[in-house]
């Protein structure tokens, strides 16, 4: 009997539903292919949560989400709920479903497809062969530290506070996941802080060197983030596995994305110590081209593939996912996005027909 993975699908908003649709189809394909399937579930997240429940993240949603064996989110957000207060805001669902479902570890990637190096900003022998890895802490730091708000001081003056807070515990459980996601790639983890003026740096840094004793075989180096910023553009080609806290993993992360010439192309996964992971684009919900075909679904289909890598023990099917994304570029096919001279411009669901098509030819 085959085996059937719950997964609970977030489409979201903007061109969400649109780039999901080509995530489901071509899952269903390599399941097919591989003998498995999946139950799938649809629930509201984010600015479509907010119009029909008045919440970013309804109860139901996140229950669901629970009791799931992965979860796959596209994008959420859009001009439309924009000027709501902070905690009725897409990106506040986001929180708190990573929160809930206790995601503590972000991977993202940032590997640039041969096809596209002309497509980076940067020179063709900068950015060439680069194949970084971003573990970034997901549920602490600044984000969630307390005391948090804008308050009112005796002056009578407005006064905003957020608070960047790590825990032993919390620093130990993000520093092992970038050890062993180094130890299963190049053996190369660079830890980023700012320890030399920061106090909660200076403790990250303590325990990540405590835990490098348990792993031998990687080799750890450090950096504080504004030279680690300034090393991802100047040498990219250096780095191996990235492992941060929250706000610099949110900024290096972003800045590790474009080096590869279109955030449209990035998969990320978000994940526990138990239970479901969270899989989505790196990119937004891109409002402005919404239900034109205009969408590029690939990074949505490379998530789905690290969903089925790191959430359902499927690896085969993952790497044919992949090599599916990099069949069609090497056929020419491009959203517009990533179009270059020389290429076919394609809308999103010819796109995911095209992956379809290479499918069926592995």
């Amino acid at each position: 009997m085959s085996q059937t993975y719950n997964v609970t699908l977030l489409p979201g908003d903007g061109i969400g539903p649109e780039i999901m649709a080509v995530a489901v189809a071509v899952l269903r394909k390599v399941a097919d292919q591989f003998g498995f399937a999946y139950n799938f579930q649809e629930a509201l997240i984010g600015g479509a949560a907010i119009d029909a429940t008045g919440q970013p993240l309804p109860e139901a949603t996140l229950a669901q989400a629970k009791d799931s064996d992965a979860v796959l989110l596209a994008a959420i957000g859009g001009y439309a709920w924009d000027n709501l207060p902070r905690a009725q805001r897409p990106e506040t669902g986001l929180l708190a479903i990573r929160e809930g479902l206790g995601l503590f570890a972000n991977l993202r990637p940032a590997t640039i497809f041969p096809q596209l190096v002309d497509a980076s900003s940067l020179k063709r022998e900068v950015v060439e062969g680069v194949d970084i890895m971003v573990v970034r802490e997901l549920t602490g730091g600044i984000y969630f530290g307390k005391p948090k708000g804008i308050f009112e001081t005796e002056a009578g003056e407005k006064r905003g506070v957020n608070t960047m807070a790590y825990t032993v515990g919390e620093i130990d459980r993000i520093a092992k996941v970038a050890f062993e996601t180094a130890k299963k790639r190049r053996g190369q983890l660079c830890s980023v802080d700012k320890a030399n003026v920061l106090d909660v740096s200076q403790l990250w840094r303590d325990r990540v060197m405590a835990i490098a004793g348990d792993y031998p075989d990687v080799e750890l180096s450090h950096l504080y983030v504004d030279n680690a910023a300034m090393q991802l553009v100047r040498s990219p080609k250096q780095f191996d596995t990235i492992v941060t806290g929250n706000l610099f993993g949110d900024i290096l992360s972003d800045i590790a994305a474009m080096l590869t010439g279109s955030i449209g192309m990035l998969p990320s996964a978000s994940l526990g110590s138990d239970g479901p992971g969270l899989f989505e684009p790196v990119h937004g919900s891109a409002p402005d081209i919404a239900g034109q075909d205009k969408a590029n679904p690939l990074a949505q289909v490379l998530s789905a593939a690290m969903m089925l890598r790191y959430g359902l023990d499927q690896p085969q099917a993952a790497d044919r996912l992949e090599r599916a994304v990099k069949t069609v570029l090497a056929q020419g096919y491009r959203t517009g996005d990533i179009l270059s001279p020389g290429t076919q411009l394609v809308g999103c669901r010819q796109m995911g027909e095209q992956l379809l098509g290479i499918l069926d030819d592995m």
